[in-house]
């Protein structure tokens, strides 16, 4: 059985490896193009595109995700299922490019800047929560998918 410390540690690299290979995927090149721009042998970005995560330290796949320019945060909470590695989506353009996903981008810009610094806060705070939330939901819903795929084999 893995602690709670454990678990929330082996949450972030997982998330945070997660990120990195996504990143790797929107720069639209092989493996080991991805890993000479990263700084890391193509066998290390194959294990991080793969999962294949349990060797490297959240230290490592941190440094990784500075030099890709990743501005990730990390969050912790209560329990294991709480942690996770978020991207800020300002530095990570949409898929689709929508004019809504931008409208609401601007909006949510000039909101902010008639916000003073403590209400910022408190509201990337709940924001935080919120996303903390669905990640959680988001797990969850994957665990289930895998039980039933596992059930009908």
């Amino acid at each position: 059985m893995l602690t709670p410390e454990i678990a929330t540690i082996q949450a972030l690299r997982s998330d945070v490896a997660l990120q990195i290979a996504r990143c790797a995927q929107r720069l639209g090149v092989n493996q080991l193009a991805a890993a000479k721009r990263l700084g890391v042998p193509q066998p290390t970005m194959s294990k991080i595109v793969n999962g294949h995560i349990s060797d490297f330290s959240l230290e490592f796949l941190i440094r990784i995700a500075v030099r890709a320019g990743l501005p990730i945060a990390l969050q912790t909470g209560r329990r294991p299922e709480e942690a996770g590695a978020f991207v800020s989506r300002k530095h990570v353009p949409s898929a689709d490019g929508s004019r809504l996903a931008q409208g609401a981008r601007e909006s949510m810009l000039q909101s902010a800047r008639g916000m003073t610094t403590t209400e910022r806060v408190e509201a990337f705070l709940e924001h935080s929560q919120l996303v903390a939330a669905l990640h959680t939901a988001g797990r969850a819903a994957e665990t289930e998918r895998a039980r039933q795929m596992h059930g009908r084999r």
